[in-house]
């Protein structure tokens, strides 16, 4: 009954004028039991509104296949949203403006670009390197090398030392060293200070001062704060991600000093979006720290959360910083709204800072970072909830507002990822090890299990490409002194490295 109450809707809009249409559509939507579309999920809005004219499985009938990659009245994702809001009477489409709200066919767009993905990537091929193989690309042919495959659980950032050694982190606390010809030294670095694995949090990111070979001081970023054993329940767990540095003798940590500690009062028991990731320049250092799931706390100054903050090396404020002199507001902030950024970077060639951040469902996003700005979260999202319901949050008085996909005074991505690629580890090449990637842009992607090269030229990303698919989900990405590419991995827990075929 139901197909049958569907075809007739879509047999006598054909033949309605577009004024007609908006008038009737409402009342034949409601006829064939379709309900309002405002509070239910993507795949449920798809299954109720499209399937019917593009199947179940997308495969088409009345209307064209959706997930081919071809799209006859625009392929962007703005010419797709249009198609949606404004249909093709002449071709039978439905106008679903009036029907459907922004967020729920931008949420059809995120849809189906990722069902798209999924149907084109069955019929493609991808550079998955294996260490018995020449791994070929558009511009360089490369090899893998697996340095570390045992002996290390949840590996997550790698740093270099000047005498050819490697420190490596563990999520769970331990900071090891790699020996110079690529071997784990089964003893750990003892002292650091504690760590609060904590769901995603945990030792973090790992780096050298630029000048380590004179002063020696390695900086980590960590989970911390305290657990509390409680019977016959889970522990109570408070935490944040601090800053911290100190020097390594033999294999103790020594001459510590928190760089940033942030007060108790900001930990939280959430197990979510620590961030942390450095960046060193000119006697500063970048770093970030992530929402923690708090939503609107990132656009609250006056909460570490959320931002990327800029101190001095040693942790003290500079005094040009955007925000020193705005009241109750944290002085290191360098910007704000952010999500969770897992990738840092500074372009040589200028000195400008990127970030890859962590969106919701659909909403990846590659971030230009500048002093003061607002990057819009949770106000602005190009993703959607993992539920498929358009993303929201809170106002003041308490009653929910729906994100919008763009705002006045709010940064826009200089690239984004849809489908998500889960986003993590960056890092500038510029080496001559690969020298026509020379200044591009290497980003690592969890979910994706990939590492993609972006070209970037005037600040902008010219082009992209997947130069390894599909070895685990890559967890760091960092070009070390000798010009080679490191990786990180997870599922399996391994450490590789990129070179060039024929090394």
């Amino acid at each position: 009954m139901r197909d049958r109450i569907h075809s007739q809707v879509a047999f006598h809009c054909e033949f309605m004028t577009l004024p007609t249409m908006r008038k009737f559509l409402p009342m034949l939507l409601c006829l064939s039991g379709i309900a309002s579309a405002q509070q239910i999920k993507v795949e449920d809005i798809y299954a109720k509104y499209c399937s019917g004219c593009h199947g179940a499985k997308f495969e088409g009938g009345q209307g064209g296949i959706l997930v081919d990659g071809v799209w006859k009245h625009g392929s962007t994702d703005a010419e797709i949203a249009k198609t949606i809001t404004k249909g093709n009477l002449q071709l039978g489409m439905v106008p679903w403006e009036g029907i459907l709200t922004g967020d729920q066919i931008r949420s059809l767009v995120i849809f189906l670009r990722e069902k798209e993905k999924q149907t084109l990537a069955k019929g493609m091929s991808f550079p998955k390197p294996s260490p018995d193989k020449v791994t070929k690309t558009e511009l360089h042919d490369y090899r893998i090398e697996t340095l570390v495959e045992s002996g290390i659980k949840d590996p997550w950032a790698i740093a270099f030392l000047p005498d050819g050694r490697k420190l490596l982190t563990e999520k769970s606390g331990r900071l090891r060293f790699i020996t110079a010809d690529g071997k784990l030294d089964p003893k750990e670095i003892e002292g650091i200070p504690a760590v609060i694995e904590h769901g995603q949090g945990g030792l973090m990111e790992v780096a050298v001062h630029p000048d380590y070979a004179k002063n020696g001081w390695v900086y980590l970023g960590l989970s911390d704060g305290t657990r509390e054993k409680r019977e016959g329940g889970k522990d109570e767990v408070r935490c944040i991600t601090a800053v911290v540095r100190g020097k390594i003798k033999g294999h103790k940590w020594t001459e510590q000093e928190w760089i940033y500690r942030p007060d108790p009062k900001f930990r939280s028991g959430a197990g979510v979006h620590f961030g942390t990731r450095f960046v060193f320049d000119k006697g500063y250092i970048y770093f970030v720290i992530g929402e923690r799931g708090g939503l609107m706390e990132v656009q609250d100054l006056s909460l570490p959360n959320g931002k990327i903050h800029r101190l001095h090396d040693d942790g003290r404020v500079p005094a040009d910083n955007p925000f020193v002199k705005t009241k109750d507001a944290i002085p290191g902030i360098w910007s704000y709204g952010h999500r969770n950024p897992q990738g840092l970077a500074m372009d040589a060639r200028d000195g400008t800072l990127y970030s890859t951040e962590h969106g919701p469902r659909g909403g990846d996003e590659l971030n230009l970072i500048k002093p003061g700005a607002n990057y819009g979260w949770p106000i602005v999202t190009l993703g959607m909830n993992y539920d498929g319901m358009p993303m929201s949050y809170r106002g003041p008085d308490g009653k929910e507002i729906l994100s919008v996909t763009e705002k006045e005074g709010m940064e826009e991505p200089v690239a984004f990822w849809l489908p998500s690629i889960a986003v993590c580890g960056l890092d500038f090449y510029t080496g001559d090890k690969f020298s026509k990637w020379k200044n591009d842009l290497l980003v690592g992607a969890l979910a994706q299990q990939e590492i993609r090269r972006l070209r970037i030229e005037d600040k902008k990303v010219v082009s992209q490409e997947i130069i390894l698919k599909d070895i685990g989900r890559v967890r760091d990405v960092a070009m070390g002194p000798d010009g080679l590419i490191y990786v990180i991995l997870n599922g399996p827990d391994r450490l590789v490295r990129i070179v060039p075929a024929g090394k």
